[in-house]
C-alpha cells in the first residue's frame, strides 16, 4: 500500500505578507542608512563649497621615461543636483588607493539651470585636466545628475573623445516622475521624462566612443520608475549594474559600490554595443 503526504495547502495570499514583510524591512533599513549618510554629508557638505585647488603638473624632460599607453586615465568625479564635492570623500579614497589614478572632483554652480550649459562647462574643464595631466582621455564618475550632464557632453557634444568610461549612479538616463512640485526649478523640468533634454539623449548617436556603465538600485526613491537609471539605447557600448538594498544616497559611499565602480574602471571599452548587459550587486 502507497501512502501519500498530503502537504497543507497555503493560498498565495498568505504568502505575500511575508513577502511584503522583507520589502519592508529590507526598505525600512535602507531608509535608515539614507538618513544617517544625509546627516553626515550636511556635516561635510560645507567643505566641498569651494573648487578644490589644483597644481599644475611640472611636464617631465624630453629624455624621461614614459608611461606605458595603456595607464590609467584621470578621474573625475561629477555630484549631483543641489550638491557638491563632499559626496564623493569615501569613494575618491577608495578610488586612489586601489587604483592609483589621479582622481579630481568638479563643482558645477548650484546655480546652474541648463544641462546643455554645465556639459559644455564640463567639456572645457576636462580639456585643461588633460592638458595639465598629459591624459588624452578621462573616466568620468557621475552621480544622478552628473551622470546625465557628463552623458549629455559624451554623446551630444563630442565628448566621447576624450571620456573613455563613464559610470553613472542613480542617473535619470530616461527622466524621472518623482517630487512634481520641484518643477519649478529649470533643470528638474529638463530631467523630467519626454524633456527636450532626454529627447535629444534618445536621438542616434552611432559614432559615440565612450562605455557606459550604470548602477542603478532597486530601493532608489528618486528614480520613478526605477529603470530610468539604466542606459537602455541601442548604439551605446551600456552595460547595467542592478544594486539591490541601498538607496540613492548610499550609491557613492557604499564600500560594495565603489568596488563595482572600480572593476567597470578596470575594463577596457569593448569594440561593439553591449546595451542591455546587466550584471548584480547586492549590498549586506
Amino acid at each position: 500500500m502507497t501512502i501519500t503526504r498530503v502537504l497543507p495547502f497555503r493560498p498565495p495570499c498568505l504568502l505575500l505578507p511575508a513577502r511584503l514583510a522583507g520589502l519592508s524591512m529590507a526598505l525600512l533599513k535602507a531608509t535608515a542608512l539614507e538618513v544617517a549618510i544625509l546627516a553626515g554629508h550636511l556635516l561635510l557638505y560645507p567643505s566641498g563649497i569651494v573648487q578644490e585647488r589644483r597644481i599644475a603638473a611640472e611636464l617631465p624632460p624630453p629624455d624621461a621615461p614614459r608611461l606605458p599607453g595603456e595607464s590609467r586615465p584621470p578621474v573625475v568625479l561629477l555630484h549631483g543636483f543641489i550638491d557638491n564635492r563632499s559626496v564623493f570623500v569615501l569613494l575618491r579614497r577608495s578610488l586612489a588607493q586601489h587604483g592609483g589614478q589621479h582622481v579630481e572632483s568638479l563643482n558645477y554652480s548650484p546655480l546652474t539651470c541648463d544641462i546643455r550649459t554645465a556639459a559644455e562647462l564640463l567639456g572645457r574643464h576636462i580639456e585643461e585636466i588633460c592638458e595639465r595631466t598629459g591624459h588624452q582621455q578621462v573616466d568620468i564618475v557621475g552621480h544622478s545628475l552628473g551622470g546625465l550632464i557628463a552623458r549629455y557632453y559624451a554623446q551630444r557634444l563630442g565628448g566621447d573623445a576624450r571620456v573613455r568610461t563613464l559610470v553613472t549612479l542613480g542617473t535619470p538616463h530616461e527622466g524621472t516622475r518623482v517630487v512634481p512640485l520641484a518643477d519649478a526649478h529649470p533643470i528638474v523640468r529638463q530631467m523630467r521624462p519626454g524633456s527636450d533634454v532626454i529627447e535629444e539623449l534618445r536621438e542616434p548617436a552611432p559614432d559615440c566612443r565612450t562605455r557606459f556603465v550604470s548602477f542603478w538600485s532597486d530601493l532608489d526613491q528618486l528614480m520613478a520608475p526605477l529603470e530610468t537609471a539604466c542606459v537602455n539605447h541601442p548604439d551605446l557600448i551600456a552595460q547595467n549594474v542592478r544594486v539591490s538594498g541601498i538607496g540613492h544616497l548610499a550609491l557613492p559611499v557604499h564600500p560594495a559600490v565603489a568596488s563595482g565602480i572600480r572593476r567597470a574602471l578596470d575594463l577596457p571599452a569593448p569594440e561593439t554595443p553591449a546595451t542591455g548587459a546587466e550584471n548584480g550587486l547586492t549590498v549586506a
